[in-house]
C-alpha cells in the first residue's frame, strides 16, 4: 500500500487551513453506518467544526478523514490538505472494536492527540472522539429534553446506575417519581437500598439533567418527564383550600401526603401541630387518611399544613396571660437556647440558658416533663413570642 506522509510548509498549512475554514458542509450520519457517529457518508459536521477554528491542526481538536488503508497495527487516514494521519500503539489498541469495523474508504471522525510524528503523521484517536461526540449528544439531549428507555443497572445508597452511550451515569433517588422513590418510615439507609435495588432490571423512561465530561459525570432524572402533567395537576389547587390526602411517607422533617395520582404535597413537622412535634412517626403512618389545607404553591412543590385547620392557641392565650404573670409550664424540650416551657398546649415560652449560667446547672435544675413556676418576662401573642423565668430555687 502506497503511504502517504507529506511534510507540511507553513504556507500550504495556511491555504490549507483557508481551505477548511470555507468548506461547510454538515450532514446527518446515515443510521445504517456501522460506526455510527464516527463514520459519515461524506464530509460532514466535522468540517463544520473546522470551519469555526483558527488552526485545525491543534491537538484535542475534532477532525474527519478517508481511511486510506489499515495494517495490521496501524490505520491511514487522509486528511487532505492538512497531510496524512495515522492511528497506531495505544490508540489502534483502545479503538480495535471501532476498527474492525472500518473499510478503506469509509470517511471517520478523530481527535488530533499530537503533531510532532518523526514522519510528518498527524497522531490521532478514534476512541477520544467517539467520547466527545457522545458528550455533545448528551448537551444535546438535555436541551431537547431527550427522553431514553434505559435498564437500571445496579442500585446504591443514594440512588440508581444506568448505562448511556458506553457512559455510566447516576439517578439520585431524589430524582425518582413519587411511585419508584421508597417510602421508609423509619429512614432507615439499609431498608432504603433494599427498595431501590427492586428496581434493578428495571427499564425505566429518564432523562439526562447534567453532563460534565472533566469529571466523566452523567445524571439522571425520572422526574422531569412527569413536570408538565404534574403543572397542570397543581393548577387545580388554591392557597386556602381545604381537602383530604394519603400519607404516603413519614420521615423526620414531615410527611408526605397523595393528593391525587400524580401530586403529592409535604406537611413540614412545623406545620403539624400548634403544640411540639419531636417525631412524626409518633402520630402518622403510611396510609392514613388526612385533612390538610394548602398553604403554599412554588415551584412546582405544594406545601400543606394540618395545625392550619386547627384554632390558634396563641389567640385565646392573649386574653389569659400578661408579661409579669405567675405561671405553671411544663418543660417539653432542651435547646442550645435554653429550655422550652409549656403553659398549655401550643403555648410554650423560652427559659434562656443564661438565667442559669450554663447548661449543665439549668438541666439540673429543670427535668424533661416536670412542671415549675415561671414569671412570663415577654408576653407578644402575635408573634407567638414568650420568654420565662425561672421562679424556684436554683440548684
Amino acid at each position: 500500500m502506497l503511504r502517504y506522509s507529506p511534510k507540511l510548509t507553513e504556507a500550504n498549512k495556511q491555504s490549507a487551513i483557508k481551505f477548511m475554514e470555507t468548506k461547510i458542509l454538515v450532514k446527518e450520519t446515515p443510521e445504517e453506518n456501522p460506526l455510527g457517529p464516527l463514520v459519515n457518508s461524506e464530509l460532514g459536521v466535522m468540517n463544520f467544526i473546522l470551519s469555526q477554528t483558527k488552526n485545525p491542526l491543534t491537538e484535542g481538536n475534532l477532525i474527519e478523514g478517508t481511511v486510506l488503508g489499515i495494517e495490521r497495527a496501524v490505520v491511514y487516514i487522509d486528511l487532505s490538505p492538512l497531510g496524512t494521519g495515522i492511528i497506531y500503539g495505544r490508540e489502534f489498541n483502545s479503538a480495535r472494536d471501532l476498527i474492525k469495523k472500518m473499510n478503506q474508504g469509509d470517511i471517520v471522525s478523530a481527535k488530533i492527540v499530537g503533531t510532532n510524528h518523526k514522519d510528518g503523521y498527524i497522531e490521532l484517536s478514534l476512541k477520544e472522539a467517539r467520547q466527545a461526540l457522545i458528550w455533545d449528544k448528551a448537551e444535546k439531549a438535555i436541551k431537547e429534553k431527550t427522553v431514553f428507555e434505559l435498564i437500571a443497572q445496579e442500585a446504591n445508597k443514594g440512588g440508581i446506575i444506568f448505562e448511556w452511550q458506553g457512559l455510566q451515569g447516576f439517578l439520585p433517588a431524589s430524582q425518582l417519581k413519587a411511585e419508584h422513590y421508597p417510602r421508609i418510615d423509619d429512614g432507615d439507609k439499609d431498608k432504603i437500598l433494599e427498595e431501590l435495588r427492586k428496581l434493578t432490571g428495571t427499564k425505566m423512561a429518564i432523562s439526562i439533567i447534567s453532563a460534565i465530561p472533566k469529571e466523566n459525570k452523567l445524571i439522571f432524572s425520572e422526574k422531569t418527564l412527569e413536570q408538565k402533567d404534574k403543572e397542570k395537576i397543581i393548577e387545580k389547587y388554591a392557597i386556602g383550600e381545604v381537602t383530604e390526602g394519603t400519607v404516603t411517607g413519614v420521615v423526620d422533617f414531615g410527611i408526605f401526603v397523595k393528593l391525587e395520582e400524580g401530586l403529592e404535597g409535604l406537611v413540614h413537622i412545623s406545620e403539624m401541630d400548634w403544640a411540639l412535634v419531636d417525631n412524626p412517626r409518633s402520630r402518622f403512618k403510611t396510609g392514613d387518611t388526612v385533612k390538610v389545607k394548602v398553604i403554599e404553591v412554588k415551584s412546582g412543590k405544594v406545601s400543606l399544613s394540618i395545625k392550619a385547620l386547627k384554632p390558634n392557641p396563641w389567640l385565646e392565650a392573649v386574653n389569659k396571660y400578661h408579661k409579669d404573670d405567675v405561671v405553671k409550664a411544663v418543660i417539653i424540650k432542651f435547646n442550645k437556647h435554653g429550655a422550652l416551657g409549656s403553659i398549655e398546649e401550643g403555648v410554650a415560652g423560652l427559659v434562656h440558658v443564661s438565667e442559669f449560667g450554663s447548661e449543665e446547672k439549668l438541666r439540673s435544675t429543670l427535668e424533661l416533663g416536670k412542671t415549675y413556676d415561671f414569671k412570663i418576662t415577654l408576653f407578644e401573642p402575635k408573634e407567638q413570642k414568650m420568654t420565662l423565668s425561672y421562679t424556684g430555687e436554683k440548684k
